[in-house]
């Protein structure tokens, strides 16, 4: 780990700190992260960053867990099982927290493109590739008129309904790094379409993450297409 990126793990632990601090005293937060409450007041304050062995425990360990309870908090399920997380996708600054806990605690790889799906991806993944410092892409629907060469990934659902999903060719390169995210896994075919399209580029998944994974059908069918780490920040079982 290098000068730049130690002081960029401890900004990122002070803002967790921060985001427990609205809700919590010094002392419930002491209790809560094992730190005295005399250091945490500095950390939070901007008088002082905590060192880089607290830094990571606080990203990895108490991050993670406050920021799944924070989610779960702001997902809704309908009757039908449809997952309402617009009080997540929403919030750039919330999923600015989720990306240095995601790469830290599932141990991904830097990666040179965020690759995720249009829409609601889209923000998750502005944040992912904003903390690697690598460019975002994603696939639609739908071809982009003034874009003459796509890579197209196609699949037949079980239902018969045919999902398409398209990406500018020279949004993605071969022999570069890519990490998948997107909002929601629930079926994983949205993923096994994206991961289609890393592979027909020639490039290098280094994970899939998503915020969300409902059951384990998804999650378990991206782990039979790749050897990259798997992930999500919060499971929820709808069953």
């Amino acid at each position: 780990m290098n000068r730049a990126e130690k002081a960029a793990l401890q900004l990122q632990a002070v803002a967790v700190l921060r985001m427990l601090k609205e809700t919590r005293t010094y002392d419930e937060l002491a209790a809560l992260t094992e730190l005295p409450a005399g250091d945490l007041n500095r950390y939070v304050n901007g008088h002082v960053l905590p060192g880089i062995e607290r830094a990571r425990d606080v990203v990895e360990g108490v991050g993670r867990e406050a920021l799944a309870t924070e989610l779960e908090a702001r997902v809704a399920f309908d009757d039908e099982g449809y997952v309402d997380n617009s009080g997540v996708v929403f919030d750039q600054s919330f999923l600015d927290l989720v990306a240095p806990v995601a790469a830290n605690t599932l141990g991904f790889e830097r990666p040179d493109v965020v690759l995720t799906a249009a829409t609601d991806g889209i923000t998750l993944g502005a944040a992912m590739a904003s903390y690697f410092d690598a460019r975002v892409a994603y696939a639609k629907k739908s071809k982009e008129t003034a874009v003459e060469e796509f890579i197209e990934s196609r699949q037949r659902l079980t239902s018969g309904i045919e999902l398409t999903y398209y990406l500018p060719e020279r949004a993605l390169s071969s022999g570069e790094n890519v990490l998948i995210v997107d909002d929601l896994i629930r079926s994983g075919e949205t993923q096994e379409l994206l991961l289609d399209i890393a592979k027909q580029a020639g490039a290098e998944v280094t994970g899939v993450f998503a915020l969300i994974s409902v059951g384990e059908k998804g999650t378990d069918r991206a782990k039979e297409l790749t050897t990259a780490p798997v992930g999500a920040l919060s499971a929820f079982d709808t069953e």
